[in-house]
């Protein structure tokens, strides 16, 4: 699903974010990216992402190299990957069912689709009673079970997560990643990046770890600190 190889990033300014990475993250995998700030987490989304590209080395990402993935085509390229913020970035001037729709529309899904999955999508994420509120009128959690029902609104191959429990108390933290792993479950690949210790401890799946740009940990079934 993505393959890093000999993947190098550096920046204009002359900051090398990533340094040599081999990495490969197999379909329908769950694996944490965690580390320091400065580490090198951000810019390996934006990567992922087509946000950037590589300085050096090879990155594939759903079958494709990014090097040749065209301009107008990275649109199209990003529609089968699903990401949640830690910000939510929700358009505030529209309800949970018009957030969901909007991204559905950017698409040019039909109206009749979209009014049938729109429901849908609200009801996997347990908000479907909250369809007609606003994000200042829902909670941090809720607003983020709406963040993760647009993400997943075009059936992603790939779900990014860059901190989604980062503005979250605990117990919501732990519903967010209980919905993330049940989607993960249902065949998407998962990618969470986080500084949270409690919910990488509780999930035990891949653990990345980065540090100065380099991978210096990877294990299965891993802990935070182990």
């Amino acid at each position: 699903m993505i393959n890093f190889s000999n993947v190098t990033m550096v920046y204009r300014s002359g900051c090398e974010a990533l340094k040599n990475i081999d990495l490969s993250i197999a379909r329908g995998e769950f694996a944490f990216v965690i580390g320091p700030s400065g580490s090198g987490k951000s810019t390996m989304i934006k990567l992922i992402m087509k946000e950037e590209e590589p300085t050096g080395g090879e990155l594939f990402v759903n079958g494709q190299d990014i090097r040749d993935i065209h301009r107008y085509e990275t649109p199209y390229f990003r529609r089968k990957i699903g990401v949640v913020f830690q910000d939510f970035k929700l358009l505030k001037n529209k309800t949970a069912y018009q957030n969901v729709a909007f991204a559905l529309r950017m698409t040019n899904t039909k109206p009749r689709q979209i009014r049938k999955m729109v429901p849908q999508l609200l009801s996997v994420v347990g908000l479907l009673d909250k369809s007609n509120e606003y994000p200042a009128e829902m909670s941090g959690g809720e607003q983020q079970r709406v963040a993760l029902a647009r993400a997943i609104a075009h059936n992603p191959d790939l779900l990014i997560a860059d901190e989604p429990t980062g503005n979250l108390d605990p117990d919501t933290s732990l519903e967010i990643m209980n919905l993330i792993y049940k989607i993960n479950q249902m065949g998407t690949t998962v990618l969470v990046a986080t500084h949270d210790k409690t919910i990488v401890d509780a999930f035990r799946q891949r653990v990345i770890v980065l540090h100065d740009g380099r991978v210096v940990r990877d294990v299965p079934e891993g802990r935070y600190g182990v």
